[in-house]
């Protein structure tokens, strides 16, 4: 429960621009200015004209009407953020929140410049504070009921909100998530072919990849997110098994009908994995932890990836639905068939 509201509503701006409209219509009367009324609906036509919106979205069962391209954003989590500075969008940027992982070198500066809210998700009022029409929501974690974020608080207050398709209940997450993912948030900016020239340089650096290791035989990878007891780990139904695929490898536990799951030691014992890949982010330990800690299982030591320290590290947001995906089946292929390579 929040105790006050913001000091600028959407509801409260507007009124503000209906009171500067009749104070500029009393100072112009005799040129015959209309009513605010008048002023408010001579706006939204005009907005309405803008190159073709509006444009309609339906997002996660939510649809939104874009009268025109939102111009005061705030994403929450990395990803969101990577992918609109990638579409050239920073100038529509209000405010980030959440950072995973080292951000792409090229996106690196304007990234840094961006107002940060928070190191984890921003509280209603804070991400309120920076005035957006749009929010954009990288996990599902971003419009949490519980903590007062829901999209349908924010669409009680004015602002319209998005989330990354793969937290809309799919039983799969692919590339094509990934490319549909940037075509949709093309379309509600009014920049559908710089999202089109986008997903051909994506589709292209993955192809350069996966043609490099195509006739190499598949090697077995498991990937390890965290986990002492257990190992948590991606299933068959995550974007990084298909990553791994594209890379010439397997994921041992593809079999896994899930995105994420707790599997046991001797599972992956059982599996024989050649490569341990490596997921990296804020909060769950280094990657020399993640190492050593493998490194020192007394269960592991014949498994030929801990016997031969083959570690292949991936930032989290590299496995995500956004722009970091396609980079990172070149650096699974580079650390899984790395003679190919040259």
């Amino acid at each position: 429960m929040h105790t006050r509201p913001p000091l600028f509503t959407p509801a409260r701006r507007r009124q503000a621009r209906r009171t500067a409209a009749l104070a500029l219509c009393t100072a112009l009367l005799a040129a015959g200015c209309g009513s605010s009324q008048d002023t408010d609906r001579n706006a939204k036509a005009t907005a309405s004209r803008a190159a073709g919106f509006p444009v309609t979205i339906d997002n996660c069962g939510v649809k939104t009407t874009y009268d025109k391209p939102p111009s005061r954003v705030v994403t929450i989590h990395q990803h969101p953020a990577e992918l609109m500075l990638s579409l050239g969008l920073k100038d529509r940027m209000a405010g980030t929140a959440f950072p995973d992982s080292a951000v792409l070198p090229e996106l690196a500066k304007e990234y840094a410049s961006l107002p940060e809210l928070a190191k984890k998700e921003p509280s209603f009022e804070t991400v309120l504070d920076k005035e957006p029409d749009l929010v954009y929501g990288g996990y599902g974690s971003a419009f949490d009921e519980k903590e007062g974020r829901s999209r349908k608080a924010f669409r009680d207050a004015g602002i319209d909100t998005h989330l990354n398709r793969e937290y809309c209940g799919k039983k799969r997450v692919t590339m094509d998530d990934t490319y549909e993912e940037i075509r949709t948030v093309g379309k509600i900016f009014g920049v559908s072919d710089r999202a089109d020239r986008l997903v051909s340089d994506l589709k292209a650096r993955v192809d350069r990849a996966a043609k490099t290791v195509a006739d190499e035989p598949d090697v077995p990878v498991f990937v390890y997110d965290s986990g002492d007891k257990t190992a948590f780990t991606a299933g068959g139904k995550s974007l990084g098994t298909e990553l791994i695929q594209l890379a010439g490898g397997k994921n041992v536990f593809a079999g896994l009908d899930d995105v994420f799951g707790d599997v046991s030691w001797e599972q992956v014992v059982e599996r024989k994995p050649e490569v341990i890949a490596i997921y990296d982010y804020a909060g769950a330990g280094s990657i020399e932890q993640k190492k050593e800690f493998l490194l020192a299982q007394p269960a592991l030591k014949d498994v030929p990836a801990i016997r031969n320290k083959r570690f292949v590290v991936l930032p989290l947001t590299a496995t995500l639905v956004g722009v970091r995906s396609a980079y990172a089946v070149e650096d699974l292929a580079r650390g899984i068939h790395p003679k190919s390579f040259g």
